[in-house]
């Protein structure tokens, strides 16, 4: 062909090309430009999965089966906000704290039962939540299992186990003080899992121990005993409040700290506390040191746990996270 022959070829397909129709991969929509363009009769093509709404979902964990005087978990996850969350346990009510994990709104509340004032049996367990849909109910039976604790027997000074007529008056007013402290709820979650272990020590006497005292059986051990040498730091088992510094005549010089949400953690027989009531307190933190005031025969920690007003097992709490107290 030749070169004049050429450029006219070049320059009427030059005056055709706005007439092609655009090719494919040179077109693109923006947000909106599909609004009444097009054939009406055409299907909309379906939206991609990414744009589906998601179903409502909503899951509860809880333990079918746990030991009496052990601690467990209940968490309800849903994939949408939660309104308020309330459990019930025992005749308590608790408002568990809503957080955001992994595009997932999760409550999580601690209960359990006490050896002392619990007994086996199926326990009910509900749960009520706020959702977009509505309000919903979750039901639950949690079969509480008798669990066999040790015997120890002592044999003491007689003014430790019976205390003089002197004091009785003194050891009520300690007791009311208390329970007042263990009843009440603190709103906002502080603690997490495992909690920190307060002293290094070996434990010497478990929860649950069925004591005989000079020969009378008196109250099980509701807490933790660990070797402690006088004077020794004594740190906090998770962040929290002291809501209660006091001088009693059983636990001596006791701390009481909450972690929200009904859980509390005891510290007996310190030599010294280091903070004072209303202080915030922080994971770890040297909170006092340990002794021997009160009734106590020699240089050791009591440390206990509350749950809903509830004394409950500390070691499942010292060692474990909280899939394992959610778990049967």
């Amino acid at each position: 062909m030749t070169r004049p022959r050429l450029c006219i070829l070049l320059l009427l397909l030059a005056l055709a090309w706005p007439a092609l129709p655009a090719l494919a991969q040179e077109f693109g929509l923006l947000d909106g430009d599909e609004a009444g363009a097009g054939n009406a009769s055409q299907k909309t093509p379906a939206a991609p999965a990414a744009m589906v709404q998601e179903e409502e979902l909503v899951v509860l964990a809880a333990p079918e089966k746990v030991g009496l005087g052990e601690p467990f978990l209940v968490r309800l996850t849903a994939n949408r906000a939660l309104g308020e969350v309330a459990v019930y346990w025992r005749g308590k009510e608790v408002i568990p704290s809503i957080s955001v994990w992994n595009d997932r709104h999760v409550a999580l509340a601690m209960l359990g039962t006490d050896v002392l004032t619990d007994r086996p049996g199926s326990l009910d367990l509900v749960v009520t939540a706020g959702l977009d849909s509505g309000k919903k109910t979750f039901r639950r039976r949690v079969a509480v299992r008798p669990k066999e604790y040790a015997t120890q027997a002592l044999n003491l000074p007689e003014p430790m186990v019976t205390p003089p007529e002197e004091v009785l008056s003194r050891i009520a007013r300690e007791r009311a003080e208390v329970a007042r402290v263990l009843s009440e709820v603190s709103p906002k979650r502080r603690w997490s899992l495992p909690l920190k272990r307060p002293v290094a020590g070996q434990a010497t006497s478990v929860y649950g121990l069925r004591r005989i005292l000079n020969g009378r059986p008196k109250n099980p051990h509701r807490g933790l005993d660990f070797r402690a040498a006088e004077g020794l730091a004594v740190a906090a088992a998770a962040d929290g409040v002291a809501v209660l510094v006091a001088d009693h005549y059983y636990s001596g010089k006791s701390l009481y700290l909450d972690h929200g949400n009904g859980v509390l953690s005891m510290y007996f027989h310190l030599s010294e506390a280091l903070v004072s009531q209303g202080q915030r307190v922080s994971r770890g933190q040297p909170v006092g040191l340990a002794g021997m005031t009160g009734r106590a025969t020699g240089p050791h920690l009591h440390f206990g746990v509350s749950v809903q007003g509830r004394l409950v097992d500390p070691e499942p709490l010292l060692r474990f996270g909280a899939e394992k107290l959610l778990a049967e």
